[in-house]
C-alpha cells in the first residue's frame, strides 16, 4: 500500500507538532510506502532539518506556509473574473451572508453563477457534498446549502489554481481585500463581521491567503497524490486541505486524523483577537474541518473528548473512530515493574512549566498538606515553555517561598524548603522515568490539557495518580486514579493526603494504572489501529489502476490475486499508471513514475 502523509508545521521536520506519532507510524508500517507532503510554518523549522527518515519513505515534498513566493501569474479578465465569483462566495459564506447577497456583493447573477460552477467542473463535487451533508447536518452540523456553497467556492479557486498555475497573487491582491469587505458589508451579514475595520479586513485576508496556499500547489496530478492509495492528513485545517484537492480531482480516498481539533485551538490561542477577526476566522475553520469530515473515508480522534468536538463541527457518528497516541513503553518499563523503589512521602508534578498547568493551585493544595503530613515533599520537575511559561515560573518559585517562609532561606535558594523546581537530564534525574521514580503519588494540576501524556507515562510508570478532570483525563485513568476538580486546592490536597497515608492503596491503583495504559496507550496499540484502519479504507474505495505493456496498451490478467495483500514488493513488473476516478468515469491510463514490483511467486 502506498499512503501519502500530509502533514503541517511537523514531520518529517526535528520540530513541530504530530512529528512523534507520525514518525512512530512510518516505522511500525514498514512493509507499506509512505510519500510525506509537508506544509512547513517557520524559516527556523526548516533551517533545523527532517529526522532520519526511514526507507519506506519514497519521497517527501515540501512548500512552506510561512512565506509566499509571488507566483507571477498575472490573470486575465475572465480569469478575474472567476476568481471575484469564487472568493466573494466563500466570504459571503464566512460572513453568513444569504446567497443572493453573496452574489450580489459580488457582481455575479444566478446564471453567471451557474455557469461558472459547469465551467469549474465542481458539480460532481457538489453533489457528494450535498450527500454527505444531509448526513451532517442531521448530526448537528453545518446547514447543507452552506456547506455547499463552501464547497463549491474551496473547489471552484482549486479549479482555477490548476487552469492559471497559482492564485498567491490573486489571494494577496487588494481586489481579495475588497470582496471581503463587500461579503462584510452586504446585507444578512453578521453583526461582528458588519464592524469589522480595515485592519480586521487585512489580518482576515492574510490569514486566508496563508490558510488557502496548497491551492496552489502541483501537488496533485497523476504522478503526485494521485498515485497513493490513500491520503492521511495528520491533522485537521490547512493540513487536510492537500488531501480534499487530491480527493476531488483524482478520487483518492481521505483519512483525517486529529489529536487536538483545529476549531477549539482557534478558540484557546486567539482570544485577544478582535471580535470580527475572530468570528471569520472561526467560520472558515468550521467550515473548512466540516468539508474534511464529511469527504473523509474515516475521521479518528484521540480522546473522546476531541471526537466529540468533531462530531459537533459536522463529522458524521459513523465515520468516527477513536485511536489513541502511542506511548513508548520502554523507558518506563524499569520503573514500572520496581514500584517499592520511591520516596512514599514525595509527590511529583512533570510536564511544561506554564500558566495552563495550574501550579499555584498545586502549591496552595501542598501547603494544605503539609498540615497533615509535616514530612512530605513536592518535587516540581519541567522546563518553561517560552517567555511566559518562564515568568510564571518565577512567579511559582517566590509563591513557594512565601507559602513556606520559615524553610527557606531566599526566593532564590532552594535550601530546605520542600518544593524543588528542576529539570530532567541532571545528576538527579537524568530522564523522565527518573522524576516519575522519585515520588510515591504524581500529580497533574491543569485546568486546561488535551491528551494528558504526563499521566499516562505515570501510569506506565505503575504511579497512583491526582489529578484535575479536565480534558480526556477521565477516559486515560479509567478508574485508577483521583480525579478532582479544577482550580480546587483544597480536594486536590485532600486527595493526595489519602493516598500518602494508605500505601497499599498506592499500590494497588499504581499497578491497576500500569496495566491499563499497556493495554490501551502503547506504540503496538496505536499502529495496528492505523494498519487496520488502512485496510478498511482501501478494501471500500480503491483507487483504479491499470498495467500497460511497452506499447502502452493494458495488459489483461497482469494483476495477481496476491497483488492485493500488504505485502513487500520485491521483484519488478510492467509498469503501473493510476487512474484517477470512479471506473464509470475513468480516463485514459497516464504512466507512472515508479514500476510495480510483484512477489516473485506472481511471474
Amino acid at each position: 500500500m502506498r499512503i501519502g502523509l500530509l502533514t503541517e508545521g511537523g514531520y518529517p521536520y526535528v520540530s513541530g507538532d504530530a512529528r512523534l506519532w507520525c514518525d512512530r507510524l512510518v516505522h511500525g508500517l514498514a512493509q507499506h510506502e509512505f510519500d510525506v507532503y509537508a506544509l512547513s510554518r517557520s524559516q527556523h523549522q526548516e533551517d533545523e532539518g527532517w529526522i532520519p527518515l526511514p526507507r519506506n519513505v519514497r519521497r517527501v515534498r515540501t512548500a512552506p506556509l510561512w512565506m509566499a513566493e509571488d507566483d507571477e501569474v498575472a490573470l486575465g479578465r475572465r480569469a478575474r473574473r472567476r476568481f471575484a465569483e469564487c472568493f466573494g462566495e466563500l466570504a459571503a459564506v464566512l460572513c453568513g451572508a444569504p446567497e443572493a447577497s453573496s452574489r450580489g456583493a459580488s457582481g455575479v447573477s444566478g446564471a453567471a453563477a451557474g455557469a461558472f460552477r459547469a465551467a469549474a467542473g465542481i458539480s460532481g463535487s457538489t453533489s457528494r457534498a450535498s450527500d454527505a451533508s444531509s448526513a451532517s447536518s442531521a448530526t448537528g452540523g453545518a446547514p447543507t446549502l452552506e456547506a455547499d456553497r463552501f464547497a463549491n467556492a474551496l473547489y471552484g479557486l482549486a479549479e482555477l489554481a490548476r487552469e492559471e498555475g497559482g492564485l498567491t497573487g490573486a489571494l494577496r491582491s487588494e481586489a481579495a481585500v475588497r470582496t471581503l469587505e463587500r461579503a462584510c458589508r452586504a446585507p444578512g451579514a453578521h453583526r461582528t463581521a458588519r464592524e469589522a475595520r480595515v485592519p480586521d479586513l487585512l489580518t482576515v485576508a492574510a490569514h486566508l491567503e496563508r490558510a488557502l496556499r496548497p491551492l496552489s500547489l502541483d501537488w496533485y496530478e497523476d504522478d503526485g497524490l494521485g498515485a497513493v492509495d490513500l491520503c492521511h492528513a495528520a491533522s485537521g485545517g490547512t493540513a487536510a486541505l492537500p488531501g480534499l484537492l487530491a480527493r476531488h480531482f483524482t478520487g483518492v480516498p481521505l483519512m483525517v486524523t486529529e489529536y487536538g481539533v483545529r476549531l477549539r485551538t482557534h478558540y484557546l490561542t486567539a482570544p485577544d483577537a478582535p471580535p470580527a477577526v475572530r468570528s471569520l476566522l472561526a467560520a472558515f475553520q468550521g467550515r473548512l474541518a466540516a468539508e474534511a469530515y464529511r469527504q473523509a473515508e474515516v475521521v479518528t480522534a484521540g480522546n473522546t473528548h476531541a471526537r466529540r468536538w468533531q462530531e459537533r463541527c459536522g463529522a458524521e457518528r459513523e465515520k468516527l473512530r477513536t485511536v489513541y497516541p502511542g506511548m513508548n513503553a520502554r523507558p518506563f518499563a524499569e520503573v514500572g515493574e520496581s514500584p517499592d523503589c520511591a520516596d512514599p512521602d514525595t509527590l511529583v508534578w512533570v510536564g511544561r512549566v506554564e500558566p495552563a498547568k495550574d501550579l499555584v493551585s498545586l502549591l496552595h493544595a501542598f501547603a494544605e498538606v503539609r498540615k497533615q503530613a509535616p514530612r512530605a515533599r513536592l518535587r516540581i520537575v519541567g522546563a518553561p515553555a517560552g517567555p511566559e511559561g518562564a515568568a510564571y515560573l518565577g512567579h511559582c518559585r517566590t509563591l513557594a517561598a512565601q507559602l513556606f517562609p520559615d524553610e527557606a532561606e531566599g526566593p532564590h535558594t532552594a535550601g530546605d524548603n520542600p518544593v524543588s523546581f528542576e529539570e530532567t537530564g541532571g545528576p538527579e534525574l537524568p530522564a523522565v522515568a527518573d522524576a516519575y521514580a522519585s515520588g510515591a503519588v504524581t500529580v497533574l494540576s491543569s485546568v486546561v490539557e488535551g491528551f494528558p501524556v504526563g499521566l499516562v507515562e505515570a501510569m506506565l510508570c505503575g504511579r497512583a495518580t491526582v489529578s484535575t478532570d479536565v480534558g480526556a483525563v477521565v477516559e486515560v485513568i479509567g478508574g485508577t486514579g483521583l480525579v478532582v476538580p479544577p482550580r480546587n486546592p483544597r480536594a486536590l490536597a485532600e486527595a493526595c493526603v489519602a493516598l500518602l497515608r494508605d500505601p497499599e492503596r498506592r499500590a494497588r491503583l499504581g499497578a491497576a494504572a500500569r496495566a491499563r495504559a499497556l493495554e490501551l496507550f502503547t506504540v503496538e496499540q496505536n499502529i495496528e489501529a492505523f494498519h487496520s484502519i488502512y485496510l478498511e479504507i482501501v478494501s471500500r474505495a480503491p483507487v483504479r489502476r491499470a498495467l500497460l505493456d511497452g506499447a502502452g496498451e493494458p495488459l489483461p490478467f497482469a494483476v495477481p490475486a496476491e497483488a492485493h495483500v500488504s505485502v513487500r514488493w520485491t521483484a519488478a513488473s510492467p509498469d503501473l499508471a493510476a487512474r484517477s476516478g470512479p471506473g464509470w468515469a475513468a480516463s485514459r491510463p497516464v504512466r507512472a513514475t515508479t514500476p510495480l514490483h510483484a512477489p516473485e511467486g506472481a511471474r
